[in-house]
């Protein structure tokens, strides 16, 4: 696409089509880290790409800069008068998302979320970790348990299974379905504990999407009002494309032969697609990154949900709730949410809409 086409920045759910050699490294390392157990830590190094400034006009620049964190890619594009206030505000935004991933991870010693999954309680909780496990335990209720951030135990299963080149017995699974459960996770004050041992969380299904809301507010602090911010598939974008058009995204097809299931354009907006094709452990993708804490496996029936929300926080929860609920159960569900929308394509290749989402 060029910049005189009404389509500005074009922009896969998971990739951008200026970076395509660049995507298809990192699906290959996404691809591997499942397959062989990997956790996708920060602090991998992967060739990146370069920043890139394109001037539009006499007053504007277009600034992009991709990094690698939070075991994806990471891609900022601005639009402002000042090609230098915008890689100033792109470089400390950076460095915020670097910190509050360092500080979110389940991945390392380091992390509060760390030490709570090694001793099973922490006498204190940063205020961005206790505002996650907060919004965690909403969404676990909203969704009748379908959102569990103690799922982490099960993943832990999958990934120590299929190292030794055997997929999880249903004897184990089932030996650790009594440890999972949101409503097992006790808060103490300032603090958190686990109910009972063999517990743990992870928040990689909601911390993404709060990660890109927080770097967007600071952007825009910076008085960068025109942004988009694509953390693999979780997007925020706010203000205006290049010549004033909307920001315009396409969905990206689960089975990778080429066509967009949809196009999205918005000026401010977030969405986040949950799919089973990034990360997952078995070629044939039936134990994957999702998974539902009440039977001990991963959904099936879905092989992609985009959902668009107020936050990309919300979208990201709200894809792995309904990626978890099924297609029908979570296309009800999202209609019953106010300002929220579903694209959910099937495991067979059929696009299952929302009320207002036309498919």
């Amino acid at each position: 696409m060029n910049n005189n086409d009404g389509i500005p920045y074009l922009l896969l759910l998971g990739s951008t089509m200026k970076n395509l050699e660049f995507d298809r490294k990192r699906r290959s390392f996404l691809k591997l880290s499942g397959l062989l157990g990997l956790g996708l830590a920060s602090g991998v190094v992967l060739p990146a790409a370069k920043a890139e400034a394109v001037l539009f006009g006499r007053n504007e620049y277009k600034v992009t800069k991709t990094h690698l964190t939070m075991g994806t890619y990471v891609t900022i594009t601005v639009l402002h008068n000042s090609r230098d206030q915008a890689e100033q505000a792109i470089g400390e935004t950076l460095e915020e998302i670097e910190r509050l991933n360092l500080l979110l991870t389940r991945f390392g010693n380091s992390s509060p979320v760390a030490e709570l999954n090694d001793q099973g309680k922490v006498e204190y909780l940063a205020p961005e970790m206790a505002e996650l496990v907060s919004k965690s335990l909403y969404y676990y209720q909203r969704t009748g348990g379908a959102f569990d951030i103690t799922v982490k135990p099960l993943l832990d299963l999958y990934q120590e299974s299929f190292a030794q080149s055997h997929q999880p017995g249903e004897k184990d699974i089932l030996a650790l379905l009594d440890t999972i459960g949101s409503d097992k996770l006790q808060i103490q004050g300032n603090g958190i504990q686990f109910a009972g041992p063999k517990m743990g969380i992870t928040l990689d299904g909601i911390a993404k999407g709060y990660i890109v809301d927080q770097a967007s507010a600071l952007l825009t602090a910076k008085g960068i009002t025109n942004h988009m911010i694509n953390a693999g598939g979780d997007i925020k974008t706010s203000g205006n494309g290049a010549n004033a058009k909307p920001w315009t995204i396409a969905v990206q097809d689960p089975a990778k032969k080429g066509h967009f299931p949809d196009i999205i354009k918005m000026h401010n907006g977030a969405v986040a697609t949950s799919g089973n094709y990034e990360v997952y452990y078995d070629k044939e993708k039936l134990f994957h990154h999702i998974v539902n804490g009440k039977t001990g496996h991963s959904p099936d029936l879905s092989s992609s949900v985009t959902v668009s929300a107020p936050t990309v926080m919300d979208a990201d929860a709200l894809s792995t709730s309904v990626f978890v609920m099924g297609p029908v159960e979570g296309v009800r569900f999202i209609n019953s949410q106010k300002n929220c929308e579903c694209l959910v394509i099937t495991r067979d290749g059929e696009k299952k809409g929302s009320a207002n989402w036309r498919v």
